[in-house]
């Protein structure tokens, strides 16, 4: 089945654009849910979303994101050209892990996703979910750097056992994402507040 992914491009690009589609609409869908309430329990400092690079367009809740359409063809280049020049130079295994870092990286913020969605649904329906929390922005950018370590350790434990370059390179993406998300936490200045 590997052989598919790595033979052919289409496979595994099509998988990660399937995700990263998947992934830009479970986040508006969730600044949805955040702007229609969910905000009163949870409070984020700052935007919902956590990559400053996409926050004013999910601020905004832009169906159609100029700056994700250019990631997606930017990306969709990249792992093309990868797939093209690992044929050239017979090192399949260098697509492989770059597949590894862009799909296993999906495959974590998805689990993200997926836990906000269940959550601020169940916190709109009041559903047993009282009280109020408020994360500070570094604070949401260390618990994000933890979850993506302990997930890069998952994979990191399944590459001893299988030496599998995809593994390889989800490791290596979540502790890349991890790092950047640390940095940000440490360099953030908070706003100042209205008086």
């Amino acid at each position: 089945m590997a052989s598919v992914f790595l033979n052919k491009l289409w496979p595994g690009l099509l998988v990660w654009i399937a995700l990263y589609v998947s992934d830009y609409i479970l986040t508006i869908t969730c600044a949805r849910l955040y702007q229609a309430g969910v905000k009163n329990t949870i409070v984020f400092e700052g935007s919902y979303e956590i990559t400053p690079y996409f926050q004013r367009d999910v601020n905004m809740l832009r169906r159609v994101s100029p700056r994700f359409l250019a990631a997606l063809v930017l990306i969709g280049a990249v792992l093309s050209s990868l797939w093209w020049l690992t044929r050239q130079v017979a090192l399949p295994e260098a697509y492989d892990f770059a597949l590894g870092v862009f799909i296993s990286l999906q495959l974590a913020i998805h689990t993200r996703h997926l836990r906000n969605l269940f959550l601020f649904r169940a916190i709109l329906r009041g559903d047993g979910i009282r009280g109020r929390v408020e994360y500070s922005r570094p604070q949401m950018l260390r618990l994000s750097a933890l979850e993506l370590i302990a997930l890069a350790g998952v994979f990191a434990v399944l590459f001893l056992f299988t030496e599998n370059w995809f593994l390889l390179g989800g490791t290596i993406g979540c502790l890349g994402v991890a790092g950047k998300h640390w940095r940000l936490a440490r360099e953030h200045v908070p706003k100042p507040t209205a008086t």
